[in-house]
């Protein structure tokens, strides 16, 4: 017999031979790809070049093919690259010659820089290079002894020194090596050149052999790789070149004012060197700072080219490569940087240059073809687990149980539904998966059950978060939701309760652990509009269709639906449709989509349009309206700016001004509004949605007008279409309120809280403007 505090592990499971030997294949074949590429270095250096340029100027010629077909555009672009590429080089070659003549004049600027160099004496250095000295002279071998004061005896041998005189064919052999230095990199330039150019004119028919090589009759997802592919690297390297030049020109011309010879050479090679990652600025800013300490004979110089250095890089890595980048390459910082040395130590230089567009290529590959997926894993910006492999892990490790602050951050940037859609949920999916499947034990199940029990009650006793002056639905209709048979059935149905108590419903969660009979009983007592059956996978909906035909029998009249959470690619039309057969009206797979039905059903018990109360303050109000003179059917032009501002700031269809007097409200300004409310010019004060901002005297939100049963059934909703409602008051210099500046949508959506700061900020505004305009028209 086990002891009580034993834990049982689940058993341990044998590899397949079969999967050891594939593992031992992988590591063979990967040994020999690198292999391969090391000692290939010769032959793929250029070929991945050329392929690199090819990827470039493939859009150019295939525009200019269509006039001058695909050969004739070839050779103009390889004829263009090869120009600008002859030019580049003369020019910089003509400077770097100046330069040179120039430099035997700056010999007195640098020994005056040394000078400055000296070690000063007293100083720690200066004992340290005075202890060197000591030791120098105990040395063995010196001749003569200082200390003694005796000088060299002439009878020592002088040591011979024998020079070599110049050897037949000296030059020849000088120039034979210069030659063969400037020759290797001619050579490896001219081979690009040439596989550049049969590349292109090949391309069609390459992209072929590599989809039918690749794509092993995956065509559609290898060409979209291809197409991401190229795209990417296209929009990298065009990028880089934006931005290299626009960092060249600058700082040619800082240098020219500062007064550093050879601007222009120091520039476009500014330019060429930050195509090198990493080490390329770096290289760049070497000789332009040494050349101002030769050419000045003072510090000014020296420290005005660091700092233009320093501005530009600042300039360039903070602004200039975000906004032109855009959207990103989709490879991690960390994966660019293991690339960058794992390419220079294979490849050297060139290995660096090409590492970023490599390995974009891989994380493109890894994307679409599953068989180079772990790229993607490995090297992807992604994040590596979703929300809730996250969540699940923290949960299986234990004495870690951080699930709160994993919540909340997920809450910062997404709405509760989503956290238990997308988190809660398949986690629980999961957990009780890997336990059927003895990966955890029952004891790791239960514990993840309850943490995520204690998270969803803390949850839920935290007030609704929501826009300043948003406003909770005033739903019509009460829901009430039963768990089909688990604990983890009646789990999800409180998230389901959460979530519609946020949203203005009255909800409830009956225990699962009770007969049918005495859940039927409860219904009876609760009289819902609305019920739930709470579902989560692997759970079978059998107890579900059960449950389904007893609240049929018991409630004909009321509304079914079935959340089958979890189950969103499982579940099949005759799993939806036996569900249906035993009551259900609807079947739903996700939260989100059950609370948007539970609104539809709230819409449809909706009685009448509920009107505004008055405030207190309602006639000194209207004396306030009444002294502006501005209540009539005339609209106010000079108000037309701020609502088309507005409109195109909060991307909302309409906007207005309203003015609300003692039986209606007047748009005196809009942007959008339907052509029948433009010729009406009002509403009646009753159904107006502004008459609910003058009540309140603040900032009105309402996400969705169709839930809310106070507007449910009025005419802006029903024969308008609108939706979303957004409402700050225009408050005048007394303090009253005269009207609103409001927003509206024909879908439903909600304000951050900045966007409420500006639309009150708008009003006030607009208040002013209307005293304003008072005044004159007084």
């Amino acid at each position: 017999m086990a002891s009580t505090g034993t834990v049982r592990l689940p058993p341990h499971k044998r590899r397949p031979a079969a999967d050891s030997l594939s593992g031992i294949f992988a590591v063979c074949l990967t040994s020999a790809l690198l292999a391969g590429l090391y000692f290939g270095r010769e032959f793929l250096i250029p070929l991945a070049l050329a392929a690199l340029i090819t990827f470039l100027l493939t859009p150019l010629v295939n525009k200019v093919q269509r006039w001058v077909g695909n050969v004739t555009a070839v050779l103009a672009a390889m004829t263009l690259i090869l120009a600008a590429t002859i030019s580049l080089g003369w020019m910089i070659g003509s400077q770097a010659v100046d330069l040179a003549g120039q430099l035997p004049g700056y010999k007195e600027n640098i020994r005056t820089k040394l000078r400055s160099f000296q070690t000063p004496t007293g100083g720690v250095l200066s004992r340290l290079n005075e202890t060197l000295d000591d030791l120098k002279k105990e040395l063995p071998g010196k001749q003569g002894d200082e200390s003694s004061g005796e000088a060299p005896t002439t009878s020592d041998p002088m040591p011979v020194e024998v020079v070599e005189g110049p050897t037949e064919g000296g030059p020849i052999k000088t120039v034979q090596t210069m030659v063969g230095q400037i020759a290797g990199p001619l050579g490896t330039a001219a081979l690009v050149l040439l596989l550049t150019t049969f590349m292109l004119l090949k391309r069609e028919d390459l992209r072929g052999r590599l989809l039918r090589l690749i794509g092993q009759g995956r065509i559609s997802a290898t060409t979209k790789a291809f197409d991401e592919a190229g795209t990417r690297v296209r929009k990298y390297l065009l990028m880089l070149l934006v931005v290299n030049v626009t960092y060249g020109i600058p700082l040619a011309i800082g240098l020219y004012f500062i007064g550093v010879p050879n601007a222009v050479l120091w520039g476009a090679l500014a330019a060429g060197l930050r195509f090198i990652p990493y080490i390329g600025p770096w290289i760049a800013a070497v000789f332009p700072v040494l050349l101002s300490l030769a050419v000045s004979p003072d510090w000014h110089t020296p420290l005005l080219t660091i700092g233009l250095f320093v501005v530009l890089e600042l300039v360039s890595n903070n602004v200039l490569e975000p906004w032109l980048y855009g959207a990103s390459t989709g490879v991690s910082p960390v994966a660019l940087i293991v690339a960058a040395v794992f390419w220079t130590w294979m490849w050297g230089t060139p290995g660096l240059v090409l590492s970023t567009p490599f390995t974009v290529c891989l994380v493109v590959m890894g994307r679409h073809i599953p068989q180079l997926s772990f790229f993607s894993v490995m090297l992807g910006e992604e994040e590596a687990l979703t929300p809730a492999d996250d969540c699940y892990q923290r949960l299986l490790r234990r004495g870690e149980h951080d699930e709160i602050e994993l919540a909340d951050s997920f809450l910062k940037t997404k709405p509760l539904v989503e956290l238990y859609d997308t988190v809660l949920i398949p986690v629980m999916i999961a957990a009780e998966r890997d336990h059927q499947m003895a990966s955890i034990d029952r004891e790791q199940r239960d514990q993840i059950i309850h943490a995520m029990g204690d998270l969803v009650e803390e949850l839920a006793e935290r007030p609704a978060l929501g826009a300043e002056g948003e406003q909770p639905p005033a739903v019509e209709c009460h829901v009430c939701c039963l768990a089909a048979r688990a604990e983890r059935d009646e789990m999800a149905g409180s998230m389901l309760v959460h979530v519609l108590r946020q949203e203005g419903f009255e909800a409830e969660q009956l225990p699962a652990r009770r007969v049918v009979s005495e859940l039927i009983e409860a219904l009876k007592r609760s009289q819902p509009d609305l019920v739930c059956v709470s579902v989560v996978a692997p759970s079978a909906s059998g107890h579900a269709r059960t449950l389904c035909r007893k609240v049929r029998n018991a409630f004909p009249d009321v509304k079914l639906a079935v959340g089958l959470w979890g189950k969103e690619d499982e579940m099949s039309e005759s799993e939806a449709s036996a569900l249906r057969e035993a009551g259900a009206d609807e079947v739903f797979t996700e939260i989100a989509e059950l609370i948007e039905y539970a609104g539809r059903v709230s819409s449809t018990l909706a009685k009448e349009t509920v009107p505004a109360s008055l405030p207190e303050d309602e006639d000194e109000r209207l004396i306030t309206l009444d002294r502006l003179g501005l209540v009539n059917t005339e609209r106010e032009p000079v108000l037309d700016h701020v609502t088309a501002k507005l409109a195109r700031v909060f991307d909302v269809p309409m906007t207005a001004i309203t003015l609300v007097d003692r039986d209606r409200q007047w748009f005196k300004s809009h942007s959008g509004l339907p052509e029948q409310l433009v010729e009406e010019g009002g509403t009646p004060r009753d159904l107006s949605i502004c008459g609910h901002v003058i009540a309140a005297d603040g900032l009105v939100v309402i996400k969705d007008l169709k839930r809310d049963r106070r507007f449910a059934k009025n005419p802006m909703v029903v024969e308008h279409h609108i939706r979303f409602y957004a409402g700050a008051p225009i408050r005048m210099a007394n303090g009253q309120t005269i009207g609103a500046l409001c927003l509206m949508d024909t879908e439903p959506r909600s304000l951050t809280p900045q966007e409420s700061r500006l639309l009150k900020a708008n009003a006030a505004e607009v208040a002013e403007e209307i005293e304003r305009l008072a005044e004159v028209t007084g």
